[in-house]
């Protein structure tokens, strides 16, 4: 299939109703999961030497991911057949049960353990962006990107904070109360969201060879439109699992951070989210578009990267937080937009696929990620900061290629 054969309704009218559902749905889900970041160092310590620390943490988000590569096919594919609630619910159930099994622990092969039926069922957010392309006209989806965007912010300000005072009392206390959060989180989305997806759409045979994420990525990837964003995508996913795999481990040994300050710190970034996604992407998506504001928020993020990799020269408190607002304002400008590149060169009855393939792209990213910094810190701890800046600039060099000035 290609961009020929690509239509996307005009006139789809928008449905603000369930928007407030899917923002709450996103805000709990989001929260949930940072707070068990500011304690995963600490958590993974208690079996391992100081010194496999960093690699352990890396091969636990590893797993995660190829979990979630792996499922992201299928849960898409799944929420196009029979609709994005059941799959969202699904995805829901598996989160909270994945930390209970994290936060009892006892041995490292639980908490992979934890990890796993995770990423087995993690397709809620590729099924939240499903939901708001069923849901919102195009000219409404980047508004409504940008709005989920600051959303995120928020549960990623309050999340890590909650966990690094949480985390203070027992490394294990975040894990449980992530675990309410969800279940709170399905109960919401039970009672209150209704279905997007038309009980009269004409659905296709159901073939078990698209269940495989390589083919489906491949197959999303005919497209030709939406290669060059996935390919940005990526690479913009691909950094900042290296940096987010990695950056307790980093604060830990650089800034002697506790819980409490690696969850301040992730504090500073949800604020920058609330304040580039929530504010400055919806200002200035209409006035410059999508397009370039991709690439203006990986070169920014670039410098992001570079800025964190200095904190080895200059181990302040305030140079930290300067380099978390410039590495934030770039994630920010990026993902909103992105989303609205990707979303609008989808055809309307393929969006679950679509979004499936983004989420199993991102996990790939997510994947290899990890794995960058247990091969890099020992060269300096500095250098997977480094990495992440090139591959950022890698990213922004293929949007160039493609949109030019547009």
């Amino acid at each position: 299939m290609t961009d020929a054969s690509v239509e996307i309704p005009a006139e789809l009218p928008a449905r603000r109703g369930p928007v407030l559902v899917i923002a709450v749905t996103l805000f709990l889900n989001v929260a949930g999961f940072t707070l068990i970041l500011p304690v995963l160092p600490f958590l993974v310590g208690r079996y391992v030497s100081p010194d496999l620390v960093g690699l352990y943490v890396g091969l636990i988000v590893s797993v995660f991911a190829v979990c979630a590569f792996v499922a992201a096919p299928v849960l898409g594919a799944l929420s196009d057949r029979y609709g994005r609630r059941p799959v969202l619910l699904l995805s829901l159930a598996g989160s909270a049960i994945g930390y209970v099994i994290f936060g009892i622990g006892g041995a490292l092969w639980v908490l992979f353990l934890g990890r796993i039926v995770d990423g087995l069922t993690a397709g809620n957010i590729s099924t939240i962006f499903a939901y708001v392309a069923d849901t919102q006209p195009p000219a409404e989806r980047g508004r409504v990107f940008g709005l989920l965007g600051a959303v995120v912010g928020v549960g990623f300000m309050l999340g890590p904070v909650a966990g690094g005072f949480l985390g203070a009392y027992s490394p294990t206390t975040p894990l449980f109360v992530a675990a309410a959060i969800t279940v709170v989180c399905a109960a919401w989305v039970y009672v209150a969201l209704p279905e997007s997806v038309a009980p009269d759409r004409v659905k296709g045979p159901w073939q078990w060879r698209q269940m495989n994420p390589l083919r489906q990525l491949t197959s999303v990837l005919s497209f030709q439109r939406l290669r060059v964003p996935f390919f940005a995508a990526f690479c913009f996913f691909f950094a900042g699992a290296m940096l987010q795999s990695n950056l307790s481990v980093y604060l830990k040994d650089i800034l002697q951070f506790t819980p409490t300050g690696i969850g301040w710190t992730l504090f500073g970034v949800g604020v920058m989210d609330i304040v580039s996604q929530g504010v400055l992407t919806r200002l200035l998506l209409p006035r410059f578009g999508a397009k370039v504001l991709t690439r203006v928020g990986l070169g920014i993020n670039a410098v992001g990267f570079g800025m964190i990799a200095c904190l080895v020269f200059v181990p302040t408190i305030e140079f930290l937080a300067a380099a978390i607002f410039i590495f934030s304002l770039g994630d920010g400008l990026f993902q909103p937009a992105m989303s609205e590149i990707i979303t609008n060169a989808t055809p309307s009855d393929a969006h679950g696929r679509v979004q499936g393939a983004n989420q199993a792209q991102q996990s790939l990213a997510r994947m290899l990620g990890p794995l960058v910094p247990a091969v890099l810190s020992p060269m300096s701890v500095s250098t997977p900061y480094w990495a992440g800046g090139m591959v950022a600039i890698l990213g922004m060099a293929a949007l160039w290629r493609e949109y030019g000035g547009r």
